[in-house]
């Protein structure tokens, strides 16, 4: 039987959406994947170094998920209730897991690590990467691209600026990289499907990733949310599309 909106909308408001794990979407919604397979690259490259950092490791489950860390693994994170759960996964496997405002300056010294990495950060402080990596070392990221599930944010918030539409334009990248003297080495953007099956996918998914529709609350866009899952009904679903960008950088010496 087909649930109605009240009791998929009350469901997906109540369930908790502290780490970056998706799994509460299996079944409910579906999104591909980068060609690339970030974590496996990452694994790689772990395997390969003595010390690194993770910048802004969410609950860790990215980080968690590689085969070996090197002698030296540190992860940083703001959020206090990621904060524990990426406490809880990457003590175990020997990482130390710092509390960071994700503001300069990073809670290190120069030219402390090999490999500084980051999964989807916030914000990107260049300067600070450049500067706790050692000479040779490298910088391995996957970001948001540009317009990344603006056909969702559209939706509620209504035509968004070219600006904001460009806001994480992979050139950004490059700019910032080659600005704080890093060499750009690998630069790619892929777009890639999001659909969602039910309304409460699109509920659970816009309280996790607070940053696509700010302020987002059930109670304001209840009359929206409706709209939605009535076309939802119609069509089957509704689908939007991430970008996300592989980004490589060097530090000379």
């Amino acid at each position: 039987m087909r649930r109605s909106f009240d009791e998929l909308v009350t469901e997906a408001d109540s369930v908790s959406v502290e780490g970056w794990d998706f799994s509460w979407l299996d079944g409910r919604a579906t999104e591909q994947r980068p060609s690339w397979g970030y974590q496996r690259q990452l694994g790689e490259r772990l395997a390969q170094v003595s010390a690194a950092l993770d910048i802004q490791t969410g609950g860790g489950e990215v980080l968690a998920g590689v085969p070996r860390f090197p002698a030296l693994m540190a992860a940083t994170e703001s959020w206090p209730p990621n904060l524990a759960k990426a406490t809880a996964l990457l003590h175990p496997k020997g990482a130390v897991v710092v509390a960071d405002p994700d503001e300069p300056p990073l809670p290190f010294g120069d030219a402390a690590f090999d490999l500084v990495s980051s999964r989807h950060p916030v914000t990107v402080h260049w300067d600070e990467i450049a500067r706790v990596l050692r000479p040779g070392g490298r910088y391995f990221a996957q970001h948001v691209g540009p317009a990344s599930a603006v056909e969702i944010v559209e939706y509620f918030l209504g035509p968004q600026p070219d600006a904001s539409r460009n806001a994480r334009h992979p050139d950004r990248d490059r700019a910032g990289a080659t600005a704080a003297g890093l060499e750009v080495v690998d630069l790619r953007t892929e777009s890639l499907q999001i659909e969602f099956l039910d309304i409460g996918a699109v509920v659970y998914f816009l309280r996790k990733v607070i940053w696509m529709v700010p302020g987002f609350t059930v109670g304001q866009y209840r009359s929206r949310l409706r709209e939605l899952h009535e076309l939802i009904e119609r069509a089957g679903s509704f689908v939007t599309y991430s970008t996300r960008t592989l980004v490589e950088a060097r530090k000379p010496g």
